[in-house]
C-alpha cells in the first residue's frame, strides 16, 4: 500500500492541503467456508494488501471524495435521500450513514483513497474500504467512542443497506481485527473470537486467481442454505435443542438420512466436517504442525468439490497441480464457483509449482491465473 501515492493526489485533488491518512487490510479465510450461516467458525486473517485514505474535514454538510484508482470524483451529502450513484461512493456514503445511526455526528470532508486489494480475487477490497472509513470516521468525529466489533457491524449494515449485498461479518471482522503473524477464529454464533498463531516458517501462502467467475453464484449459494436448513429441520425431530448444523454430529444426521435428499445429506456432510476442520486447523497451528494444516486444507477442497459442489474445472485443476506439485495445502478460497486457491507452500517448491501452474492452466484454458503472495498484516489502523 503505497502512502505516497495517495497523499500525492489527495494534495493535488484538494488545493495542496493535508488529512489524516487511514489504512485497512483486505483478508483472507484459511479455512472454514459455508460454515458461518450454519452457526460455525471462520478463520480469517488481514492480509498486507488493502486501501489506503487520506481524509481532512472540510466544513460544510458535503462529501467530496476521489477515487484515485478509478480517476472519478463524486460528490454528496449525508442525508439518506443523498444516496451517490457511483457504486464505490455507496460504500463511503454508507458508512457516514451508518454512523450517523450511531450517533456519531458525521461532518462533511474532502477524502481521496487506493487499494492493491485485486479486485475479484475474494479478498475483500470492499470490506477494506468500509473499514477504512468507519475506524477513520470514529475518530475524526466520533471521539473513537464506537468499539470495534460495532465497526464492522457498520460495515456488514453498508453492504445490506446501501450496496444491496447480504453478506456475513467475517470480512469486516477479520479487517478491523487483523494482527500480524495471527489467524482469528471467529464463532458465528457467539462471536466470539480467538487468535491463533500464524508464523509458517519456511513456508508460504500464495494465491492462484483462476479469473474466473461463474454467473450461478447468488442462486446456488441460496440453494445450498436451504439444504443446511432442510437437515437441520429432520434432526430437529429427534433433537430439539438442535439450532444449526453446528450443534449436529455425523450419527444424528445419519438418523435423518431417510427424511432428507441425497443432496440435502451431501450439503449437511460438508458443513458438519468444515466446522471439524476448523478447530483440528487452530489445534495443529498451537503446535506448529503445519502439514496437519496443508492437510485439513485438501479436506475442504474435496468437499466443497464433490458434497458441496461449488468448485468448478479450474479451480479442480489448480487443487490438482498443487497435490502434483507437492504443495503441502490447497483449496479453493470463498464461496466456490470461480475466484483463487489458496496454497500453503514449502518455499524450495514455490518456485516451480508457481511455473508449473501458470504453464499447464494457460495450456489447457487459454489464459494463465494470476498469482497473488499473501502475508498475514494488521488491521485498521491511522497511518499518518
Amino acid at each position: 500500500m503505497d502512502i505516497e501515492h495517495v497523499r500525492s493526489r489527495f494534495a493535488k485533488h484538494f488545493d495542496g492541503a493535508t488529512g489524516a491518512v487511514y489504512a485497512s487490510p483486505g483478508r483472507i479465510n484459511l479455512i472454514g467456508e459455508h460454515t458461518d450461516y450454519n452457526g460455525g467458525f471462520v478463520f480469517p486473517g488481514a492480509v498486507d494488501k488493502g486501501m489506503i485514505a487520506e481524509i481532512r474535514p472540510n466544513g460544510t454538510d458535503q462529501v467530496k471524495a476521489y477515487s484515485i484508482d478509478l480517476k472519478d470524483y463524486v460528490e454528496f451529502g449525508l442525508n439518506e435521500e443523498d444516496a451517490p450513484r457511483a457504486s464505490w461512493a455507496r460504500y463511503i456514503f454508507g458508512v457516514c450513514r451508518e454512523m450517523i445511526k450511531r450517533g456519531v455526528d458525521v461532518k462533511g470532508f474532502d477524502t481521496a483513497f487506493s487499494g492493491d486489494v485485486p479486485l475479484g480475487a475474494g479478498m475483500s477490497s470492499s470490506a477494506a474500504l468500509e473499514s477504512t472509513y468507519a475506524f477513520a470516521l470514529n475518530e475524526l468525529f466520533g471521539d473513537n467512542k464506537i468499539d470495534k466489533f460495532e465497526l464492522a457491524k457498520v460495515g456488514q449494515a453498508t453492504e445490506h443497506n446501501y450496496c444491496g449485498v447480504n453478506c456475513g461479518i467475517m470480512d469486516q471482522f477479520a479487517s478491523i481485527f487483523g494482527k500480524a503473524g495471527s489467524l482469528i477464529r471467529l464463532d458465528c454464533r457467539s462471536l466470539e473470537y480467538e487468535y491463533f498463531p500464524f508464523n509458517p516458517e519456511g513456508y508460504r501462502l500464495v494465491l492462484l486467481d483462476s479469473v474466473v467467475k461463474h454467473e450461478l453464484a447468488s442462486s446456488a449459494y441460496n440453494k445450498r442454505r436451504q439444504s443446511c436448513e432442510s437437515a437441520v429441520a429432520a434432526i430437529q425431530k429427534k433433537h430439539a435443542h438442535v439450532e444449526f448444523l453446528r450443534d449436529c454430529t455425523m450419527e444424528m444426521l445419519e438418523e435423518a438420512k431417510a427424511d432428507i435428499s441425497a443432496e440435502d445429506y451431501m450439503r449437511a456432510e460438508y458443513v458438519i466436517e468444515e466446522i471439524q476442520r476448523v478447530l483440528d486447523v487452530c489445534d495443529a497451528l498451537e503446535k506448529g504442525d503445519y502439514e496437519t494444516v496443508g492437510q485439513k486444507m485438501y479436506e475442504t477442497h474435496h468437499g466443497m468439490s464433490k458434497l458441496y459442489e461449488v468448485s468448478c474445472e479450474e479451480l479442480d485443476f489448480l487443487n490438482d497441480c498443487a497435490k502434483e506439485c507437492g504443495v503441502t495445502g490447497s483449496r479453493v478460497m470463498g464461496g466456490g464457483f470461480g475466484g483463487c486457491t489458496i496454497n500453503l507452500v514449502k518455499d524450495e517448491l514455490y518456485d516451480n509449482f508457481v511455473k508449473k501452474a501458470q504453464e499447464a492452466f494457460k495450456a489447457k484454458f487459454g489464459k494463465s491465473p494470476k498469482v497473488y503472495d499473501v502475508v498475514i498484516g494488521d488491521g485498521s489502523r491511522r497511518l499518518a
